[in-house]
């Protein structure tokens, strides 16, 4: 996606244009750095966004994101900044400020360190000027379908191919396939209206998420892409992924490897691709959930759609931008949202089958195996399994985690992996007391 950066104060564009330069992998079609309403705004776009630019020059805001309802904006007003940031957090935005106060903003954090100070994520769902902050957006159940389960979902079907539909701006794209019910669903009806699409797995030897992934692949005529990878991949590659993905927590970067790999080789054939992020939460893909009260798994699937931006969407958004591509995330259309929570908690697990309702809505369009296939999470599919973890283990001591696992501001590392990424990324980003910008996967491993 492309990246934005701000400076509430005019005759800037030295400052700014060094803030792009550290997200210059967001870009790579063009760059424009202008004053207006008493700031200095910036933008670098990727070749599918570059008319973006152009709204800069014209309209004097900057933004950054895939669109239809997925946007960042930064708009400048009296000397103030005017932030926004879409209602689940797709496109990234941060503000801090610097040492005389004044306000800046960008699309990652490593535009604004060091200079800023007091960094800040701008919530989903809010728009902040100056130091006020206004929610326009809260995410909450809708009223019930009462139709039945089969009209329920061919409801979810064709807002799905909607949602597809409107990101589909040219005859060829890409979709990240890793052979899960998410990213086939979205890999199959995106093939229906594109006359080429290429699909991209990643994984090492044996990893089933390849084998599935093929089989989708067959079944919809994509024309499809492997990269096999070994252990010292994911180990050689942890460093630039950690820096791109800004962050340490252990599931979130196991998770990043994989998913920067199968995006640098999208990224050699297409500029846009397709993920199936957010299925999982919106429609109960993860197995604790079937340990809930039926009463509570609604309640719990909106807390956890809701913590996506800083975790699992953050990987998205950072996998593709560090190739300078997009990544269009359909199940988080704000139309689709609506509907998923409105569909009744009971059609979303049935009988201990995950995903109940999607699965229904698919039928036809993906191999049964495939609308069978239980849960597995991104790293486990990919064969990465507990690899990174052992590697920390041998890698690290008992002493030096005991040591070295509070950080400056309160925060404790939870295992030896975690630990391991946290070096790599002080190393980048150097001991950061603050880190309440940075989001951690709920559920999160602990060593005992």
């Amino acid at each position: 996606m492309a990246g934005l950066a701000a400076i509430a104060r005019p005759s800037m564009s030295k400052q700014v244009h060094t803030m792009l330069d550290r997200i210059s992998h967001r870009g790579g079609a063009g760059r424009l750095v202008l004053e207006a309403g008493g700031c200095t705004l910036g933008l670098v776009t990727p070749p599918s966004q570059s008319h973006l630019l152009q709204a800069l020059q014209d309209a004097g805001r900057a933004v950054d994101g895939p669109g239809h309802g997925h946007r960042a904006i930064v708009e400048a007003s009296g000397g103030q900044l005017v932030l926004t940031r879409d209602e689940l957090g797709v496109a990234p935005l941060y503000t801090g400020t610097l040492p005389d106060g004044t306000q800046v903003c960008a699309s990652e954090v490593k535009a604004l360190i060091p200079e800023a100070r007091m960094i800040l994520e701008v919530p989903p769902g809010h728009a902040l000027r100056g130091g006020a902050a206004r929610r326009y957006f809260e995410l909450r159940t809708g009223e019930e379908f009462s139709e039945d389960a089969q009209a329920i979902a061919r409801r979810l079907r064709e807002e799905l191919e909607a949602a597809v539909r409107r990101r589909v701006q040219t005859d060829t794209m890409g979709s990240w396939l890793s052979g899960g019910l998410d990213s086939s669903t979205l890999a199959a009806l995106a093939r229906r209206q594109l006359d080429t699409l290429h699909t991209f797995a990643a994984g090492l030897e044996g990893a089933p998420d390849l084998e599935f992934a093929r089989e989708v692949a067959r079944f919809i005529g994509s024309v499809h892409h492997e990269a096999l990878l070994s252990l010292q991949d994911l180990i050689r590659v942890l460093p630039v992924v950690i820096e791109h993905l800004e962050s340490f927590d252990a599931l979130l970067v196991r998770s990043s490897v994989t998913n920067y790999l199968v995006a640098r080789l999208a990224s050699e054939f297409v500029g846009e691709v397709f993920s199936g992020e957010a299925g999982d939460e919106l429609f109960a893909g993860y197995a604790y959930l079937k340990d809930l009260d039926p009463g509570a798994l609604q309640g719990e699937l909106l807390e956890i759609t809701g913590r996506l931006h800083n975790t699992a969407l953050q990987r998205v958004d950072r996998s593709a931008s560090a190739h300078g591509t997009v990544a269009h995330t359909p199940f988080t259309d704000p139309t689709v949202v609506s509907v998923a929570f409105r569909i009744p908690a009971r059609l979303k697990l049935v009988d201990g089958v995950e995903k109940w309702i999607l699965r229904e809505a698919l039928q036809g369009a993906l191999p049964d195996r495939v609308l069978q296939r239980t849960k597995a999470k991104f790293w486990e599919g990919a064969g990465v399994g507990d690899h990174l973890a052992h590697h920390a283990a041998g890698a690290i001591s008992d002493g030096d985690f005991a040591r070295e696992r509070h950080l400056p501001g309160g925060w404790e590392l939870n295992t030896k992996e975690e630990l391991l990424y946290y070096r790599i990324f002080r190393e980048r980003f150097g001991a950061l007391e603050d880190l309440s910008w940075m989001g951690r996967t709920k559920g999160s491993p602990v060593d005992r």
